[in-house]
């Protein structure tokens, strides 16, 4: 539910934007916090996701293809987070300096895959897993009859509490998905500056969702209207 009711803030018009965009299948652009990573992830339901829409995340984006899981359904799948199983000394996030500890969990492709890398490969281990995550009786045999570690798309687990634990992409991506009522599992990447190799400005992301007519959400908005 919405923290502000009917507001009309520009908060507001941009979620429902998101929203709608989401409903549709259709990507949106979340930018997390200057005070965070400062970053902005172009996202989509994990279940939409194409081709196309793979070869967009690595054109336009250039970061990490991920899918992120709510807690519940990586609990289903049996899915850890990575750093609570390696026995590794380079196993210490004690110097991150915007979070407290990494999402990740197992790489993964399709069965049906061949490499796992490719455009098309990858969007069929992204879109079953989007599939997979909104069937309360698919678990971990299923999981691991159809898709086989490591791989080439990287799974992230969301904190359980969502935006009320944790302000990272993962978190935010989930919550929007569960504010359009789809699957819940969120395909994305980090958008980066070719000239650069940094992150892409805040400016330059929102340059790019006018040009393309994508929605561009602040994550400050995302925990204001949905905490």
């Amino acid at each position: 539910m919405r923290g502000r009711g009917e507001s009309t803030s520009a908060g507001t018009e941009a979620l429902d934007r998101a929203v709608a965009a989401f409903r549709a299948g259709e990507p949106v652009l979340v930018h997390d916090a200057d005070d965070r990573e400062g970053e902005t992830d172009l996202l989509y339901p994990a279940s939409a996701v194409t081709p196309a829409a793979v070869s967009r995340l690595r054109n336009d984006g250039g970061g990490l293809v991920f899918v992120a899981l709510t807690a519940v359904v990586a609990d289903r799948f049996a899915l850890p987070f990575l750093h609570e199983e390696l026995d590794h000394p380079a196993n210490d996030h004690t110097d991150l300096d915007y979070d407290t500890r990494p999402s990740f969990s197992l790489t993964v492709n399709h069965r049906d895959s061949f490499t796992g890398v490719t455009d098309d490969d990858r969007a069929r281990t992204i879109r079953r897993l989007g599939e997979a995550s909104d069937d309360d009786g698919y678990d971990v045999e299923a999981f691991a009859e159809e898709f086989r570690t490591p791989g080439h798309v990287h799974l992230l687990r969301a904190a359980p509490g969502l935006l009320t634990e944790r302000l990272g992409h993962t978190e935010l991506g989930l919550a929007l998905a569960r504010e359009a009522g789809v699957a819940p599992a969120v395909a994305g990447c980090e958008m980066l500056d070719d000239e650069t190799g940094e992150a892409l400005s805040t400016a330059d992301a929102l340059a790019y969702a006018r040009r393309h007519d994508l929605p561009f959400v602040e994550g400050a908005a995302l925990v204001d209207e949905l905490t």
